[in-house]
């Protein structure tokens, strides 16, 4: 984030409206990402469990930004103790902050870049949500996302972005949340189902996506939220940077599609649609650490490799047994390591910072620092999360049982039906509930 990236100026900055108002409207934009998200998830699984998938993102939009306000943001963004976290009792509820005191060396207020960052907070722990689907208990879910936050987003937030943290002293690079928005969720989504276990019929049964426009609804939406996600992240629209972090977000993004797309050809035969917006989010993931510090044919680069990394990755899991429903693993956690390694290699020097990478006279160093911070991040959010989900497990319990995920987490869990066509008379509903037929993208999905 560019709070622990740019040098402060030398004179003291005054309150930029303009500023301001693009800051708000991109925290807007994040905070659009999460619902979209829903939508992508929600579009992907069963139809038995599609309100539980959206619900499962959205209640992060509750539960997230009380504990932000309480004290999530002061254990991110404030002082810093021990470069592992940060305290300052005026940011506890928000109460000592003043309308106009402006965050430190930048022309946004406080309140402002505190909002933004709550966005951020919000989706990281949405994204391992798709992870789980169709079998945890929604209380189980809402109580991981209090602790997961608390133990695991928080205090990473401070380590990446935090004035003081130990990966923002080391010099790594993440312009707005490889490390400590994708590495973490998928690390995270890793621990929890390695302890959960499978679903049932897990490689037996097709567990094929829904609605295929719900899903490209959502990757709609989170490319078009993503715009704020990057640019905004330099905290301002001075000089440039989020500029050029804008250009690459597309780029890199449809990069990564088409990449995906021909993988996919070429390995399974056939162009779906469930593969074009897979591809999209790969891209988007990619380019979140590497954006403000690569060119737009750097960008390219970035998101052509991670668009063929995560289309390979997405069949680890047939490979090696663990059930990652909605490939949490092979994208956020695959993009968002490509795209914090590659920073070491495409990296200019002539973006945000002077940091040049591999391929532009930098050397190695770089890419050590990335490998610093990739694998502390996914270790301790793997160990972590694993812990606190074994914890629950053996405490209040986090999977239902197995009759009702397989009559259906939505109706057991929340006691409502995603599509009611009870109304429409019995030839409609019997046509609305004939056994779909498979599609090329659904054979994707099942292979």
């Amino acid at each position: 984030m560019a709070s622990a990236i740019t040098t402060l100026a030398a004179d003291a900055p005054t309150l930029s409206a303009a500023n301001t108002g693009f800051m708000l409207i991109c925290s807007a934009l994040v905070m659009l990402m999460t619902p979209g998200l829903a939508f992508f998830y929600g579009g992907m699984v069963r139809v038995k469990s599609s309100l539980n998938m959206l619900m499962m993102s959205f209640v992060s939009l509750g539960i997230v930004t009380i504990l932000w306000v309480l004290y999530g943001f002061s254990l991110a963004f404030g002082t810093d103790s021990g470069s592992l976290i940060g305290w300052n009792s005026d940011y506890v509820g928000l109460s000592g902050i003043g309308i106009t005191e402006l965050w430190d060396g930048y022309t946004i207020p406080v309140y402002v870049f505190a909002v933004f960052q709550l966005m951020f907070a919000v989706i990281t722990p949405a994204l391992i949500s798709g992870a789980l689907a169709d079998r945890v208990k929604f209380s189980a879910w809402v109580l991981f996302t209090a602790l997961w936050v608390t133990v695991v987003y928080f205090p990473v937030a401070h380590w990446v972005w935090g004035a003081g943290g130990w990966l923002f002293e080391l010099g790594v690079i993440d312009f707005a949340g490889g490390t400590a928005v994708h590495i973490n969720a998928g690390a995270a989504a890793l621990g929890v189902i390695l302890v959960i276990g499978k679903r049932v019929g897990f490689k037996k049964d097709p567990m094929r996506p829904h609605s295929l426009p719900l899903v490209m609804l959502g990757a709609g939406l989170l490319w078009f939220g993503w715009f704020g996600f990057n640019a905004g992240s330099w905290l301002g629209n001075d000089d440039g940077v989020g500029a050029v972090m804008f250009v690459n977000t597309q780029v890199a993004t449809a990069a990564a599609m088409l990449a995906w797309l021909g993988y996919e050809k070429l390995r399974h035969g056939s162009f779906t649609t469930l593969g074009a917006a897979s591809g999209a989010v790969a891209g988007l993931v990619a380019i979140t650490p590497a954006g403000g510090a690569v060119s737009p044919l750097g960008a390219i680069a970035v998101g052509a490799i991670a668009g063929v990394l995560c289309a390979m990755a997405v069949g680890l899991k047939y490979k090696f047994g663990y059930d990652d429903s909605l490939d949490v693993v092979g994208v956020h956690l695959v993009g968002g390591v490509a795209g914090s390694l590659l920073v070491g290699l495409f990296a200019t020097g002539g973006v945000q910072s002077d940091v040049a990478g591999l391929f532009y006279g930098g050397g190695l160093e770089q890419l050590g620092k990335q490998a610093v911070g990739v694998f502390s991040v996914l270790a301790y959010s793997l160990v972590a999360s694993a812990v606190l989900a074994f914890l629950l497990d053996k405490t209040i319990g986090m999977r239902v049982s197995e009759d009702d995920e397989v009559a259906g987490i939505d109706q057991t869990e929340h006691a409502e039906t995603a599509y009611d066509f009870s109304g429409a008379g019995g030839g409609a509903a019997s046509r609305n509930t004939a056994a779909p037929v498979p599609s090329a993208a659904s054979k994707k999905v099942d292979a």
